[in-house]
């Protein structure tokens, strides 16, 4: 028996969410916001505190400063039921922080990376791989370090019998320079939304993106938003799902992030990727109930209470 379900490895930072603006922000003027939330932010971080609500043993990997968004981060992780322990703690960079403006279902984000960035495969300790079942990447372009280092990391977890996924995000520098080929091979687990997927293989349409990518993977998870989500298999067709909508969105702020954490919840203890993926569609939009990304997933009841009541789905966790 394994300590963990699945350990996540990625950034750290607080989000400062700001909600009601009025309008967008323009250069030499000052907009009000109604609302503010300071939460723990980044999208791993969010996977990890919503894959434990749910259920899943979880850890994380990251590194933050020695700092006050530091120490929240760590509280917030460990009142979510993540194991922290294995979180590095830097005396030379700071925690990293994102301002959220929210538009109710679309947002500007503006990020400092702090110790996130400097963070490399050489700064973890390999025996988490003999802790865990599972090893979940995110955010790759917002970690340099990690990014460089990734195939290196997905070897090692496949060598070790640990099964992977990732989701990529945005690339806020926008150069989309991932060497997918290489990577996609010794993943299990891909979680990409349909704007990244295209930018990352450089094409133009959905299908075209598909073709390039469906000898290379085992699993792919495509997010299309309110659109549902599309699953792609090795050597089978896309299976489409549609999303469970809600019509009273109080924000999207890491619905993706859930999205992962449903599925990889469920992957890990054994369904069926299509089983998987009406996991995942539901925790997407549980998301949205709540402020925040974690907003919602206050605890196990709380989270089936809501699939019950606003989505009149049962959540099979």
């Amino acid at each position: 028996m394994k300590k963990f379900d699945v350990i996540a490895i990625g950034e750290l930072n607080v989000d400062v969410i700001l909600n009601h603006i009025d309008g967008e922000p323009e250069v030499g003027k000052e907009k009000f916001a109604k609302e503010m939330n300071l939460t723990l932010g980044s999208s791993t971080a969010i996977f990890a505190a919503n894959i434990a609500c749910l259920g899943s043993r979880t850890g994380f990997v990251g590194m933050i400063g020695q700092d006050t968004f530091g120490d929240l981060i760590e509280t917030s992780l460990s009142d979510k039921g993540v194991d922290t322990s294995m979180i590095i703690k830097s005396n030379k960079y700071s925690s990293g922080a994102t301002i959220c403006m929210n538009y109710r279902e679309n947002r500007a984000n503006i990020t400092y990376q702090g110790a996130m960035d400097f963070m490399r495969f050489s700064d973890i300790n390999k025996d988490i791989f003999g802790l865990t079942k599972h090893i979940h990447l995110s955010s790759v372009f917002m970690q340099s370090g990690i990014k460089k280092d990734l195939l290196e990391i997905l070897k090692y977890a496949r060598d070790s019998s640990v099964t992977t996924s990732l989701d990529t995000q945005w690339d806020p520098a926008e150069r989309w320079d991932l060497e997918y080929e290489k990577i996609l091979p010794y993943l299990n687990v891909f979680l990409p939304n349909e704007t990244e997927l295209k930018l990352i293989t450089q094409s133009h349409t959905l299908d075209e993106a598909v073709q390039k990518i469906q000898s290379l993977i085992d699993i792919c998870v495509i997010k299309r938003g309110r659109s549902g989500s599309l699953l792609l298999q090795k050597n089978r067709g896309l299976t489409p799902l549609n999303a469970f909508l809600n019509n009273n969105v109080i924000d999207a702020i890491g619905a993706g992030d859930s999205f992962n954490a449903g599925f990889i919840h469920a992957f890990v203890n054994g369904e069926t990727a299509e089983n998987a993926q009406i996991t995942g569609n539901l925790t997407g939009a549980i998301n949205t109930t709540a402020a925040g990304g974690t907003g919602a997933f206050t605890s196990k009841e709380a989270v089936k209470d809501i699939a019950r009541k606003r989505f009149n789905r049962p959540l099979k966790i």
